[in-house]
């Protein structure tokens, strides 16, 4: 990725906190009830804080980067061919990867809550030629874009809160710890999983930040911020609609909306929610697409990264439907993905920051601290 590129650290908190909320908005509070029942705002708390925990790694890592990427970084200490190889791989199965199933989840939602006659792959079309026009204009935009949204984004959870809190029933979050610790512990390691482990390949956008030493401040506000929404949409979800109806719909935070009515007057606005999805799913997707695209760009010494764009995306239209043929296959990726998360979200940044302390490498422009 370029270092001419700037952003502020705010824009990359509003970046890693709309990106940190994307899909999970919808997703998250269905699988942490399925999961761990009542207590899953206990498994999301529990979520935010291991990630807490973990964010000095990633911290500490991004401030070894200096004025170069973290491909450059990962060849300075491995090597060119082992570096590039191991770089390369982590893009594809990981950013790129989660970008076809961000997409693959936009496709779902449209033709399942809004236009259920609409062929999925006429909407990833049409969504894509969005992100791509998004990703071409550079990253600076889609950080501005970020920065705009993210007060309104912040400001309509906060609305469907107070709108919703008339239909909340304290004794749904009762018995507390029914089953035990252990399935409130599964389900914070598969919300740590997704999304709080993405920020390991989010710090790819740290050489980016205008003042590096407060990017690694602006990531932990980020995902603070974007895991503190989460929890409370989790907690919202189950207060009002319980247990069992939260883990049997698809999308409980898109019907919790449809629980508000007002004296007759205001009724049904789930379109706050679809609002907030679309816009933090957005930025989600391009982002995702433009670390993808920058880094193979960099990774192949390739001066721009636009060329990259239009193919790149043509494939990312077939692993979505490809990859994820329907819905039903989330259901089989949750229960194998944590330990695929764990493996790049955890052992991949560790390994490159053990090896780089003990090698004592650090790029030029590198600060002392953790960022």
């Amino acid at each position: 990725m370029t270092n001419k590129i700037v952003i502020s650290p705010r824009q990359y908190a509003a970046l890693v906190s709309l990106h940190i909320i994307g899909s999970a908005i919808l997703i998250i509070p269905s699988s942490l009830a399925n999961m761990a029942k009542q207590d899953a705002w206990i498994a999301s708390l529990l979520a935010l804080t291991m990630a807490m925990l973990i964010l000095p790694l990633y911290r500490a890592l991004g401030s070894r980067f200096g004025g170069a990427d973290m491909v450059g970084f990962a060849e300075r200490l491995l090597g060119r061919f082992a570096g590039s190889a191991a770089m390369l791989l982590f893009i594809l199965g990981v950013p790129f990867i989660i970008a076809s199933f961000t997409l693959r989840n936009i496709g779902d939602f449209i033709t399942t809550q809004i236009m259920p006659e609409t062929p999925i792959q006429a909407i990833h079309i049409l969504i894509m030629c969005v992100v791509v026009l998004g990703v071409r204009l550079g990253l600076e935009p889609i950080a501005r874009t970020a920065e705009i949204f993210f007060p309104a984004v912040l400001f309509l959870i906060f609305f469907l809160i107070c709108l919703v809190s008339p239909e909340i029933k304290p004794v749904n979050l009762l018995p507390v710890f029914e089953n035990g610790f252990l399935p409130v512990a599964r389900g914070g390691l598969t919300m740590l999983v997704f999304p709080f482990l993405e920020s390991a390949f989010l710090i790819m956008l740290l050489p980016s930040v205008r003042n590096s030493k407060e990017g690694g401040s602006a990531l932990t506000k980020g995902v603070l911020l974007g895991g503190a929404a989460l929890v409370l949409v989790t907690a919202l979800s189950i207060l009002v609609h319980g247990t069992s109806n939260t883990a049997r719909q698809m999308f409980p935070s898109y019907i919790l909306a449809r629980k508000i009515n007002i004296g007759g007057i205001i009724d049904r606005i789930e379109i706050i929610v679809a609002i907030v999805w679309f816009v933090t799913n957005y930025i989600r997707l391009t982002l995702l697409f433009y670390i993808s695209i920058a880094g193979i760009s960099s990774v192949l010494r390739l001066k721009e990264y636009r060329s990259l764009t239009y193919p790149m995306g043509l494939v990312l239209l077939t692993l979505s439907i490809v990859i994820f043929p329907n819905a039903a296959i989330d259901k089989k990726l949750v229960s194998v993905w944590p330990f695929y998360g764990l493996l790049w979200g955890i052992a991949f940044p560790l390994s490159l920051y053990l090896i780089a302390a003990m090698r004592g490498v650090r790029l030029p422009g590198a600060g002392p601290g953790s960022g």
